[in-house]
This record gives structure tokens, sequence and C-alpha cells, in this order.
């Protein structure tokens, strides 16, 4: 089942089944009215539906099927899964990602020196900018920006600070039930969905704040920079995340293409290590990081503005937005 969040026109947020080939979409909490001539508690958000847990997906799932409460998709506009998640971690991945993107990062922080050339071996020489050995012991990640999440179709404002502007090709899940220490056999049992994640980077404001060792900050949070949808596809769904294809278009111009199969941490390994000691709760978002040959900064291309990217993920859908100043 594909799960959305949305405006209908001249109507409130509400949540809906994605039907017909993606042509059209159900109003769950309509649909409850014309069955049962009540209101839902369950269907009241994707927040309130996910805390609902397996008993809410069911209702969803009936609700689905009612026909007269659907809507063409092309008459709504899509917000994100889940407007504010409770949580976002972003987590280190995919190898190949790291190992681009660091040099490509060296040689951004070199060019900013008088001697650029120098700069670049002085960092090759110290071990600088490069893949961290903790990477290959445990999984790395950062908690983003909640509140500055936007759906698909809408505009990224890039901020005035930054002038290398990029896009981070990611998908990635939200968590269901409530636990800690989750075994990794258990983890498939706490993923209520999954959904494509572009983690838009201001890249000239990270290379510079991460040579403090701590952050990113500025270099990611700012407000419409977590772009997420365009929809959730539920688990019981898409039930082989590790062998999709994921590919990003620039302006309709492919400009990267990965697989989720090159994953060097998945996702029974992110639950069981952040859950050690710490309890997950339902609707928490962790993305996947970025794919190898995800992002403008492993090619040196940037984004200008004005410029659509497209982000694409096998089986879950495209996840589409223009970037202004």
């Amino acid at each position: 089942m594909k799960l959305a969040t949305f405006h209908p026109p001249g109507g409130a947020e509400r949540i809906g089944a994605v039907i017909d080939g993606d042509s059209r979409i159900v109003a769950l909490q309509a649909a409850h009215e014309a069955r049962y001539g009540k209101r839902s508690p369950a269907l009241a958000s994707m927040q309130a539906l996910i805390e609902a847990g397996d008993s809410g997906l069911d209702l969803a799932q009936s609700m689905a099927a009612i026909g007269g409460v659907s809507l063409p998709i092309s008459d709504v506009r899509l917000l994100a899964p889940v407007p504010v998640p409770v949580q976002i971690r972003d987590c280190l991945c995919f190898e190949l990602h790291l190992k681009q993107a660091y040099r490509r990062a060296r040689e951004v922080r070199a060019a900013k020196s008088p001697d650029p050339a120098a700069a670049l071996r002085e960092m090759e020489e110290k071990n600088i900018l490069a893949v961290p050995q903790v990477f290959y012991q445990r999984p790395i990640y950062y908690k983003a920006n909640r509140f500055s999440v936007i759906g698909t179709d809408t505009d990224v404002v890039w901020p005035p600070y930054s002038q290398l502007r990029d896009f981070e090709l990611e998908f990635g899940f939200f968590t269901k039930g409530r636990a800690a220490d989750i075994a990794k056999p258990d983890a498939a049992k706490h993923i209520f969905g999954y959904t494509i994640f572009n983690d838009f980077s201001a890249r000239d404001e990270q290379v510079l704040e991460m040579s403090g060792q701590l952050g990113p900050a500025k270099g990611k949070d700012f407000d419409t920079g977590n772009a997420m949808g365009p929809w959730i596809v539920t688990a019981d769904e898409l039930t082989a995340p590790y062998n999709l294809t994921m590919i990003a278009r620039v302006n309709g111009e492919e400009w990267g293409r990965g697989n989720s199969s090159n994953m060097h941490w998945r996702f029974d390994d992110l639950l069981s290590f952040i859950s050690r000691s710490e309890t997950i709760h339902p609707g928490e978002f962790f993305g996947s990081g970025t794919v190898g040959n995800g992002c403008g900064l492993e090619q040196m291309r940037f984004l200008k503005p004005g410029d659509v990217v497209e982000l694409e993920v096998e089986r879950i859908g495209v996840l589409r937005n223009r970037v202004l100043t």
C-alpha cells in the first residue's frame, strides 16, 4: 500500500491511499465516514496511523477499497508523508559515496587556500577528509532538522550564505512500535514503510563546519532543506529493499545512478545499533545516507537556481523539487 499526506482542493490536510497506478488517491477518513458514519482517530494523520500499528494498517487497507471517495492525484497537493517527523536520523550506509565525496571535499577546501595544490597534498598526506575507520566499525548518523521537511513538488529556498547547492539521493524508513535494544532478527518488525529522501546540502558551509569535528549543522539545517516523498510504501509491499535502482536527474538529465544492494550497513544494522539503551518511537525516520554517485559533489557539479531535481527509487516513486534562491 502507498500512503500519502495531501491537501485536496480547498480542503484541510488529510491522509490517503494511492491507487490505480498512482493516478488516484482515496481519502481514508472520508471513506471511514462513508462506511461507518463517524471518524476514526487512527486516520487523523499519518503519525496517528503509524501509532495505531498493525490494526491501523489493516483499517487503512480496508478503507482504500471503498469506492466513491477517491480523487485524481493531479488535483491534490502532496505533502511530506509525515510533515513533521518525531525524529530524523540520517545515517551513512554507502561506502562508495563516502570515498568519492571526501575526495571532492578535499578539493573544495583546498580551493579556498592560497596554494590549492599544496593544501590538497597536505590533506592527502595527513589523511584529512578521508573515510574514517569508525565507518567500518559501526553505523554513523546525525540528527537532522525535523521542522524543515517538505514534500514533492515543493520549492527549496536556498540559504544566501551558500553558493555550492547540492542534493543527496537517499531513501529510508519510518519506524513503528516502541522498543529499545532491538535484536537484528527482530528489526523488520519495527519498519512501517519506506520513502525517498533528498538531504539538500550547502556544501561550502558543510565542508568548513565539519573541520570542527562536529555537525553537520548549517550545511544541512535550513528551512525546506529536507525533502521526503512522494509517499510511504508500506513494508509489507516493499519486502526486498536491498536491490532497488536509485537514479538522480537534474532538469531531466541523469546525473547519477546507484543501487541499494551496495549498502555497507543495512536497516536492521541501524535499528539494532541505534536502539542500544535508547527507545525508538513510532514515526521516527531513518535515512540511508547517499548512494554512490548520488550527489553533485561526487562529480563536482552543483545546482543552479531554477534547477529541478528528481530522485527516483525503484518501487517507491519519484521525489521532485525545484531549487530557488
